[in-house]
């Protein structure tokens, strides 16, 4: 059965489950799956090793590529029946805003409105919340090496810029997720109830919801 939403976008923190619960959804709705391709951005190692040099380079290269990802989907035709992204298009606003200066950010910002004006937008964002240390905990089991670096102090400022990005959100449906531990993978109770969330006939803006 088709999930009410055509077009469901997945988000959160590193480590937090997003692509593993896209795969999930599309597997279930026979959808199709949207990944981001960030192992082809070769300033993600760099940033994370000298933040401060690279912040605008990284975060310019995966405006690029989330771009040409979702301008390719369109033209394809992608988002019909259903299709399920492991990100959204505003995460690119939440990151600039967390790693570039003042006048960086206004650039940046110049540039995402004018690339991002004709693209579809979510219709429902599915933001999976976990606290920080569980965080860091399942970054140090993915084992990549150039997220080791990555501290608890970056991660706190970026869901603070989350929640506040989804808390003004007035054009689609925002779903903010406490997962308090559970393994959506594992928990068939958890992960049913996260599909009766997402299917749930909700108003544009944000709720938060706990499983």
């Amino acid at each position: 059965m088709s999930p009410r939403y055509s077009y469901i976008a997945i988000e959160g923190l590193i480590g937090a489950g997003k692509t593993t619960l896209a795969r999930r959804l599309c597997g279930l709705w026979q959808g199709r799956l949207l990944l981001e391709e960030f192992d082809d951005n070769p300033f993600l190692p760099r940033f994370y090793h000298e933040p401060e040099r690279y912040a605008f380079s990284v975060e310019l290269s995966f405006l690029a590529q989330r771009y040409h990802q979702l301008k390719r989907a369109t033209e394809q035709d992608l988002f019909s029946p259903v299709t399920v992204a492991d990100y959204s298009i505003g995460k690119s606003l939440v990151f600039a805003s967390a790693t570039l200066p003042p006048d960086e950010h206004a650039l940046f910002r110049d540039l995402y409105e004018i690339m991002y004006a004709d693209l579809p937008q979510p219709q429902i964002i599915v933001y999976l919340h976990l606290g920080i240390e569980r965080v860091r905990e399942r970054i140090r089991q993915r084992g990549r090496g150039y997220e080791q670096a990555i501290g608890a102090d970056y991660l706190m400022k970026l869901q603070e810029r989350y929640m506040d990005h989804l808390m003004k959100t007035a054009s689609t449906r925002a779903l903010i997720v406490d997962l308090n531990d559970a393994d959506l993978l594992r928990d068939q109770a958890a992960f049913d109830r996260l599909l009766q969330l997402i299917d749930e006939d909700a108003p544009t803006g944000h709720r938060i919801a706990t499983l």
